[in-house]
């Protein structure tokens, strides 16, 4: 029996939030479409403040940025993205273009082929989410995009010299210093300054992830990343400073981020709220946190393991840490998350930063459905075929000559007729009829 000891806020407060959410962005994609940059600008002062004479940087300002970090702080970078980068190849390189032989004389195959042109979005307004810029524009270039548009929200009234420099390590053609939904919809749908991209990627908060879904379409998305979502599934072999810190560890994204508890064990599940509450305390974060603990906090108890796998595999979340005896059953086992942190050693923060997974997941219960952002998402699989004799073109088209006309597809069964015509040795196909099968 599933039991709940703490609820989050109801579901129609959501719904209702929601529903705002959607109001405010239409009108934003609506008057940017309309009215270009001056739009862009108008929003980018009321929401952030910021007025720059060119929100696209220049490379001396990209330079400057370089110049104002650490050696310390660059190698961290620089670690972090090697370890994303070999990760995303070895992804590229078990991906294969195939070209084979099915029929005798037929030739089928597909081809991987990049997107022409990216844009990423990297938070950076409240926290400055520099990892964003390994996990959309390193891949990408991985992927062989030949354009990427970074963008990121000004930090505190200025360019963040951190991302900037991350988005510039890992490759991006063009950085922008734009934030919101107006950066978003001017990557979009193109202004007087910004050229439209063919594909939208990167997390966001409520605002963005709408803007992306409204604006999906229109342009190829990721998926839909919004506010951070995190379940620790624990058994009796936890403990409640642990399972506490890694809750609170996502809990302070925003105080719109889920952070659910799912343990076989009461005991710890008192543990961990009670050890939530004291590092609530000392948390630099708390003011955040807190707020979304209180209204997003969950904590489920369940009998079973095997309840605590149809519970998870329900909720679908996002971040999936897993602090039990046997880490590998949900291994083997959980269908619905978008990454999975199994046992003590790791945790989310690892993905988010440095071990080399993406960490653009997605939220909402959109695991049900796609798995995160990763170099394949920025790769069209895109099909061919060739007849190379002239015996395969006529009996392909004899073939299809009759099933087009099953369909009543008189214009496509002609274009079958024509090859057995031309290829063949039944020059005499009446035009808009099906090509009868010869006897014996």
């Amino acid at each position: 029996m599933i039991r709940y000891l703490k609820r989050g806020k109801d579901v129609q407060i959501r719904a209702e939030d929601d529903a705002k959410v959607r109001a405010t962005v239409e009108k934003i994609i609506k008057d940017v479409e309309a009215r270009g940059d001056s739009a862009v600008r108008e929003y980018s002062k009321q929401y952030d403040h910021w007025d720059p004479s060119d929100f696209r940087l220049s490379a001396a300002d990209i330079e400057k940025a370089r110049k104002s970090l650490s050696g310390r702080e660059i190698e961290d970078i620089a670690f972090a993205q090697k370890q994303v980068r070999n990760f995303a190849q070895i992804q590229r390189d078990a991906m294969k273009d195939v070209e084979v032989e099915t029929f005798p004389g037929v030739i089928l195959g597909h081809k991987n082929i990049p997107v022409n042109a990216v844009g990423c979005y990297i938070p950076g307004g409240k926290y400055p989410l520099l990892a964003s810029a390994h996990m959309s524009v390193l891949t990408a270039k991985v992927a062989g995009v030949k354009r990427i548009v970074a963008t990121a929200p000004p930090y505190q009234g200025a360019p963040h010299p951190a991302i900037v420099t991350a988005m510039s390590m890992a490759g991006a053609d063009e950085i922008l210093v734009l934030g919101g939904v107006q950066a978003v919809v001017a990557m979009a749908v193109g202004t007087e300054s910004v050229a439209s991209v063919d594909m939208l990627v990167g997390p966001g908060n409520m605002y963005v992830a709408e803007a992306k879904r409204q604006l999906y379409g229109r342009v190829g998305i990721d998926l839909f990343a919004g506010p951070t979502e995190t379940l620790v599934i624990a058994d009796d072999s936890a403990d409640g400073e642990m399972c506490a810190v890694d809750l609170l560890g996502q809990a302070e994204h925003g105080p719109t981020s889920p952070a659910i508890l799912l343990t076989t064990s009461e005991q710890l599940a008192h543990d961990t709220m009670a050890e939530i509450e004291r590092q609530l305390t000392i948390l630099p974060t708390a003011a955040i946190a807190a707020v979304s603990w209180a209204d997003y906090g969950e904590v489920i108890v369940c009998d079973t393991q095997e309840e605590m796998l149809l519970k998870a595999d329900e909720l679908a979340f996002e971040h999936v840490q897993v602090l039990t005896r046997d880490p590998d059953y949900f291994l083997n086992h959980l269908s619905n998350y978008g990454g999975l942190f199994l046992g003590a050693r790791t945790n989310v923060s690892f993905g988010d930063k440095v071990i080399g997974t993406n960490h653009t997941l997605p939220t909402n219960r959109a695991a049900r459905y796609t798995g995160g952002l990763w170099v394949g998402k920025f790769l069209k699989t895109c099909t061919y075929q060739k007849v190379l004799t002239d015996e395969a073109s006529a009996l392909m088209g004899e073939y299809c000559s009759r099933l087009c006309h099953m369909e009543n597809f008189a214009g496509h069964g002609e274009q079958a007729n024509l090859r057995v015509r031309r290829y063949g040795t039944r020059a005499d196909v009446p035009w808009y009829q099906p090509v009868p099968a010869l006897e014996g």
